[in-house]
Order: structure tokens, then sequence, then C-alpha cells
């Protein structure tokens, strides 16, 4: 999928940045490293889109922190609707899907 290649600018409500920092410690610069971060995966979110398209990404930080975002794109601005640390399988999951996608 190419959402990340024409992304330009991220957008925060203040009480998901607020909340993603205090309940699981991501600030948005971690974030915004997962959109950069080469071997990151962009999914939709089908489950959730009922309103507008919602789309999950999962990537590591530059400090390794195994992250899992969902957002909406809006023009060239990247919303984003939760921030969290993936769960164990999901890095499970993560580290099985980069396995496979080597080239």
């Amino acid at each position: 999928m190419q959402i990340k290649s024409r992304l330009v600018e991220f957008e925060w409500d203040k009480w998901n940045l607020d909340k993603s920092y205090v309940k699981h410690g991501v600030t948005p610069k971690d974030v915004e490293e997962v959109f950069v971060d080469e071997l990151s995966f962009v999914l939709p979110d089908i489950k959730h889109s009922q309103k507008e398209e919602r789309f999950i990404i999962v990537g590591k930080t530059l400090e390794k922190k195994d992250l899992f975002v969902v957002f909406v794109v809006r023009g060239k601005k990247v919303r984003m609707i939760s921030v969290r640390r993936m769960h164990r399988k999901e890095v499970l999951r993560y580290e099985k899907l980069k396995e496979n996608t080597k080239v």
C-alpha cells in the first residue's frame, strides 16, 4: 500500500496525544518513526471503517518499540486515532510478516 509515501503532516487530537503518552509511554516522535520504518506494514482497518476509511500501521521506532497505530488519512495529513505498543502475539505476527517479505 502506498499510503506512507504520500503523507506530509501528522495531526494529533490533544486527548489522544496525552492518553498515548500517559497510558502507553508513546510519544508523537515514536509514532512518526513508525511511518518511516522501511519494515512497517500498513493494513486496512475494515472493522472500524464505517464513517471513514481507517488504517493500521505496525512497526518499530528507532528505539525498537513495537507499535500498533490506527489512523485516518485526510488529504496529505495523518490523523492519529489510537496508538499503543503491540501485544506479544502481534509482535510475533509482525516478525513473521517481516521474515516472509524479505527478498
